[in-house]
């Protein structure tokens, strides 16, 4: 009891010292606004407090801001939104660098940032970032996470001034969630990039060593009877495209419509009505030989905008939604006298919403729903001219369902319940998780993992599975472990609206790390880290592998080099139970070991290189694999860049899975694989409001296979078998887009879209690179034009541009 009173009394010191440590600003109410201009001579600027003496936050920690480059920050409130007016001094303006970028984008630029947590919960901040450009970006901002797809609609203005630059900033708080009460008091900070020096500054302290960033907000005083605005706001779009392919031509018109609506203080209503996403970018396409699916990302702007709260556990991919039908018609099913018509590969979506916010309280509340219209693929009778139609997915109900309590402003426990109901008698899914994300008092050590299940309904048949997982470490300081078991039973399945590859696991891990958070003589910053691993089945409890390695990151003082990578091997056997796609059945494979090299020079030049390598043998084996990436990228001016990057890849005497015959027998194959990707981007900007921009992307993959296959024996070796057949493959993508974008108004846009693409996939992986580009444009290529804009109202001041007419 002697010692828990003593631990107890430093546990209190400690944080009285560290809440005494915070800074405090009263923000100063106005009766007249400023001009949002860049220049800071209004009156309301006068009597304003100031926030300064900033700390360096990187790459260094607590140092003093130089003489030369001070910044002072003043605040100013009235009944319509808060201001902040930030003079950041320097004495070589000239030097600054002004990178011109578009909205979200940070270039190479000094930047003022101002974070803003309206409930002081030490966990969830809202993010606005001026740049000296005028370029703006925004974010929402948790322990776990930054979302820069969300966008709120403000004011700023940026001037050059003699001695430094000044941001002038205007948010409304219609862009803000915060309490009723009378007198509000805000967890705030500042940040200052000073990007010529690769430095950063912040108003108030931040241990890098220990706790999130977020913990370390200073204290926002004098907010008085301020009232959350009616938060309510329309997008609607209109959009056309013509497109034409193979000698057919198709032009499109849309008409939708985005709203979000503040349903009270704490929780926004997001819903799209007819949805568009006829604009949304190529995924980075290729070849798939192994026994998993591959997972994109998520570029439907509705989708990725305020999902925080739906991304805990890993449990919701919206890539489900609108994705390939659940029963997509296979053509070996048709009969001798059918051709098959019609074949949607896509699932249309009708409408979503969600429903996101968080208490003061600390409770977040996350509800999302979605619907998709019935799909059919349609077949035609040659003898009689008959049509018959097949449902491959019937309308379709998704749902996202979160709870999240946050506590001790370090901690959650969460429920997460997914679900998928189709109509009929088709799959139905459900989902169910609890997760626990818990720090002690000093944020040295943490406890995380959770528990689930999922149910599935398939034509009649259930099957239930679960999950669970759970990571125990030291998470302060230079020294850093922990350690983690991960399992999920045989028949867990997440996949009707979340991503998982595999089940039937029961694996094991661990790892140690060092890192510096001050600079030596050499280094701005480096860490290492020692991990390994060690996997069974869950069902049986069987051993199927493990593995160990190092990781390292680099960047050194002077020259701003980052280089790092890895090695890494296993040792003895592997037993891998998912390349034979049959339960139970197995393939032994030999040690590997395997190398990854990387360097990037300073962004700050001009001319700046990427470059990747990675090399893995397998012992005993006359089997490699080798990839390589070389990216130079190229700055022109401050309006004008690029960047390029080929890749290749080679892959020697690989022995893989090629076929199961009819007999149950699997049938393994030798072959050589290699890949080429070619890509380059471009961006000119007209400015911070208007850019063009250009993508292109080639990626060919040939599969070639020796005369020899084996057959997998039960035992998980190989033997020669005499099976014959062409499996070699000769795989092309080419994607080109060139998108011109103009916010015309705040939150308003026009974007113009020229994209073209092309698609090939045959057995002619002998040919050389210029045959096949020649044999590629032998395939008929898609044209696609298409314009859309979108515009954004908000009602107070719609509500105030009709009284006034």
């Amino acid at each position: 009891m002697k010692y828990i009173l003593i631990i107890f009394c430093l546990l209190s010191i400690s944080s009285s010292y560290s809440q005494s440590g915070k800074k405090s600003i009263n923000a100063l109410r106005i009766t007249k606004a400023p001009i949002i201009d860049g220049v800071l001579d209004d009156d309301a600027w006068f009597n304003a407090e100031i926030a300064q003496d900033f700390i360096m936050f990187r790459p260094g920690t607590g140092g003093k801001e130089p003489e030369n480059k001070k910044t002072k920050v003043k605040i100013i409130y009235d009944d319509e939104a808060i201001y902040f007016g930030a003079f950041l001094y320097d004495d070589n303006v000239k030097d600054i660098p002004m990178e011109s970028a578009t909205r979200d984008n940070f270039s190479q630029v000094d930047w003022f940032g101002i974070m803003i947590n309206t409930y002081n919960d030490n966990q969830n901040d809202t993010e606005f970032f001026v740049q000296a450009t005028g370029n703006q970006a925004d974010a929402k901002s948790t322990i776990d996470s930054e979302d820069f797809s969300w966008n709120g609609v403000w004011t700023s203005a940026v001037k050059i001034a003699d001695n430094g630059w000044v941001a002038e900033i205007k948010i409304p708080y219609s862009a803000l969630r915060f309490s009723g009460e009378k007198v509000q008091t805000w967890g705030l900070n500042f940040h200052r990039r000073i990007q010529s020096e690769k430095e950063q500054y912040t108003w108030n302290f931040i241990d890098k060593t220990n706790g999130a960033i977020q913990q370390y907000a200073g204290i926002l005083t004098g907010l008085e009877d301020i009232k959350p605005p009616v938060r309510l706001s329309f997008n609607p779009y209109a959009s056309s495209s013509y497109t034409t392919f193979d000698g057919t031509n198709e032009f499109n018109t849309n008409y939708g419509v985005d709203v979000k609506y503040g349903i009270n203080e704490s929780f926004t209503l997001d819903a799209t009505l007819i949805p568009d996403f006829g604009q949304t970018a190529f995924d980075d396409v290729t070849l798939n030989l192994g026994p998993f699916e591959q997972q994109y990302s998520e570029k439907r702007s509705f989708f990725t905008e305020g999902t925080e709260l739906f991304s805990k556990g890993d449990f919701f991919y919206s890539r489900r939604i609108g994705n390939t039908p659940t029963a997509y018609y296979d053509e070996s099913n048709l009969a001798e006298n059918e051709e098959l018509i019609e074949n949607p590969s896509s699932v249309n979506m009708l409408n979503a919403i969600k429903i996101s916010g968080r208490t003061k309280s600390g409770l977040g509340i996350g509800v999302f729903n979605a619907i998709t219209e019935k799909t059919e693929a349609k077949i035609k009778n040659l003898d009689t001219d008959e049509f018959r139609k097949v449902t491959t997915e019937p309308f379709t109900n998704y749902s996202v369902v979160v709870l999240d309590q946050q506590f001790n402003k370090n901690s959650s426990v969460s429920f997460v319940n997914t679900n998928v109901l189709r109509n009929g008698s088709f799959r139905d899914a459900n989902v169910s998780a609890v997760l626990f994300n818990l720090s002690n008092k000093t944020n040295k050590y943490n406890i995380n993992g959770g528990a689930g299940m999922s149910s599935i309904n398939e034509f009649g048949e259930k099957s239930t599975g679960f999950i669970s997982s759970i990571e125990i470490g030291k998470t302060s300081g230079k020294w850093q472990y922990n350690i983690e078991h991960n399992l999920q039973d045989t028949k867990f399945d997440k996949n009707d609206l979340g991503f998982q590859r595999r089940n039937n696991f029961s694996n094991f891990e661990g790892q140690v790390s060092y890192r510096i958070f001050e600079p030596t003589k050499n280094f701005d910053d480096y860490r290492i880290t020692f991990w390994s691993e060690l996997d069974y089945l869950y069902k049986p409890n069987t051993y199927t592998g493990n593995g160990l390695g190092i990781n390292y990151f680099f960047q050194t003082k002077k020259t701003k080099i980052a280089f790092g990578g890895n090695f890494q091997s296993s040792i003895g056997k592997q037993y891998d139970y998912y390349e034979p796609r049959v339960d139970g059945r197995y393939f032994i494979q030999n040690t590997r070991i395997a190398s990854n090299q990387w360097i990037s020079t300073d962004y700050r030049k001009k001319f700046a290189l990427d470059f990747n390598i990675f090399y893995a043998n397998r012992v005993h084996e006359n089997s490699s694999y080798i990839y390589s990436e070389f990216s130079p990228r190229f700055r022109v001016n401050d309006k004008l860049s690029f960047i390029y990057s080929l890749s290749y890849s080679k892959d020697n005497n690989d022995k893989g899975f090629v076929n199961e015959l009819e007999d149950g027998s699997i049938i393994f194959g030798n072959r050589d694989a290699k890949s080429v990707t070619n890509a380059i981007s471009g961006k000119y900007n007209f400015s911070t409001k208007a850019a063009l921009s250009l993508t292109f992307r080639q990626y060919w993959s040939p599969v070639e296979y020796d005369d020899q296959y084996f057959l997998l024996n039960n035992n998980g070796t190989l033997t020669e078998n005499d099976y014959i057949n062409n499996h070699d493959i000769n795989f092309n993508t080419w994607n080109f887009d060139l998108n011109f974008s103009w916010e015309f108004a705040p939150g308003s846009q026009l974007i113009a879209l020229y994209r073209n693409s092309l698609f090939n996939e045959d057995e002619f992986s002998d040919l050389n690179f210029k045959d096949n580009l020649n044999n590629l444009f032998k395939e008929p290529m898609l044209h696609n034009f298409s314009v859309r804009m979108v515009y954004y109202i908000d009602y107070n001041n719609a509500k105030k541009w009709f009284r006034k007419s």
